[in-house]
């Protein structure tokens, strides 16, 4: 995966996730399950290592904005 960029967290509040699990199907549920709770900037592009088991995401969060109920 690519560096973390500063302005995804410059401010208090702004979060990076990166989400490994076995499969694709798991790792958009957690992502999922992120964006049902706080404002998130969800991803698509899943990422497989060579030589490393199960696949990677990484999303962006803002915790300062929670979604209604």
């Amino acid at each position: 995966m690519e560096p973390i960029s500063e302005a995804h967290v410059a401010q208090p509040g702004l979060a990076v996730v990166e989400i490994a699990a076995c499969d694709d199907k798991t790792v958009l549920a957690v992502q999922g399950l992120l964006a049902t709770r706080w404002a998130t900037a969800t991803a698509d592009h899943r990422t497989r290592v060579a030589g490393e088991p199960g696949v990677r995401l990484r999303c962006y969060l803002n915790v300062r904005q929670e979604l209604p109920s």
